[in-house]
């Protein structure tokens, strides 16, 4: 399918924040917050923009590859919404580093990496781009609520990129949606306009966890049963299921229902939390950087997100 990853980065702010903290002005505990969700910490912008986390992760990404940025001819950023709701995040982030090529912005919520890996492959297929950098990139913590225990908890910030170019990486990707708007979104504000009756301020995130965790639980399944039957192959042909990191306990559940070793099941949500996008490209940057991950290893790629999105791909690393 013409694509491989030759270079990955992060940006993650400094504010780091633990369940115990929360606890001193939420109506919540550690024990109750990790047996829910495996979640101990996260990290919160404090003095960070977007833009600059997305930077960080870029010019690292962009290190790793061995490329400057006029080598890219296409700029993909994955997220919810930048410091901006015009410019687009992309074109933000194009003016911090130099690039000088296309940049636009994608929403698939949480799906958005592998949303954009789909998007990428297609410039790339088609000659239309050489070099893209993608970047996924999410400041969770001034879109929730943070009087509502239930859903500020589970989110942070931080930002992943990854420098793609042609390749015989990519074996497999499927997208889908199952429209349903109610189970998860956030509001946008109507502002003063006198025209409009129904008044909306400022929106924050809302989620009904419980069905968000039954989405994520039945749609994973035939999404690996569809890729491995497509490749004829079975699940322990796949040495690492990348799992987006919502909640461990919905990565657990699909681990059970697999019938998989744990240890084909990388996690790193208690460290993060769940920072959408995000949180596919960083586990994936952490295993490399870690040495866990290795050439000719096979992965399966899956998240779930807001609309409710969902995407799989199959990887030979290279």
């Amino acid at each position: 399918m013409s694509l491989k990853i030759i270079g990955m980065g992060k940006g993650i702010p400094e504010r780091r924040i633990s369940n115990h903290e929360l606890a001193g002005f939420l109506d919540t505990d550690n024990e109750w917050i990790v047996s829910r969700t495996g979640i101990e910490n996260r990290y919160i912008c404090t003095t960070e923009t977007l833009t600059g986390l997305s930077a960080c992760a870029s010019v690292q990404a962009l290190e790793n590859a061995g490329m400057s940025v006029s080598d890219i001819d296409l700029v993909i950023c994955a997220t919810i919404g930048g410091d901006f709701k015009t410019p687009s995040l992309a074109c933000s982030l194009s003016e911090q580093i130099g690039a000088k090529c296309p940049a636009f912005d994608i929403n698939a919520a949480c799906t958005g990496f592998i949303y954009a890996l789909d998007v990428a492959s297609g410039y790339l297929v088609t000659g239309k781009a050489s070099n893209i950098l993608i970047v996924c990139a999410e400041i969770m913590s001034t879109q929730v609520d943070w009087n509502d225990r239930k859903t500020c908890v589970l989110f942070g910030d931080g930002a992943a990129a990854a420098v793609v170019t042609s390749g015989d990486m990519l074996k497999y990707i499927s997208l889908s949606v199952t429209a349903d708007t109610s189970i998860l979104n956030m509001p946008s504000s109507t502002g003063n306009s006198p025209y409009i009756k129904d008044k909306r301020d400022i929106g924050y995130l809302h989620m009904h966890g419980q069905e968000v965790f039954k989405f994520a639980v039945s749609i994973v399944g035939p999404q690996i049963t569809q890729a491995l039957d497509t490749l004829c192959m079975s699940a322990q042909n796949i040495d690492w299921y990348i799992i987006h990191q919502a909640n461990k306990r919905i990565i657990d559940s699909i681990r059970t229902r697999l019938r998989q070793p744990e240890d084909k099941f990388p996690v790193n949500i208690g460290n993060y939390g769940n920072i959408s996008s995000v949180s596919i490209p960083l586990l994936l940057y952490e295993m490399l950087e870690d040495g866990r991950l290795k050439r000719g290893d096979t992965l399966f790629l899956s998240a779930f997100g807001a609309g409710l999105t969902a995407g799989s791909c199959v990887f030979t690393w290279e």
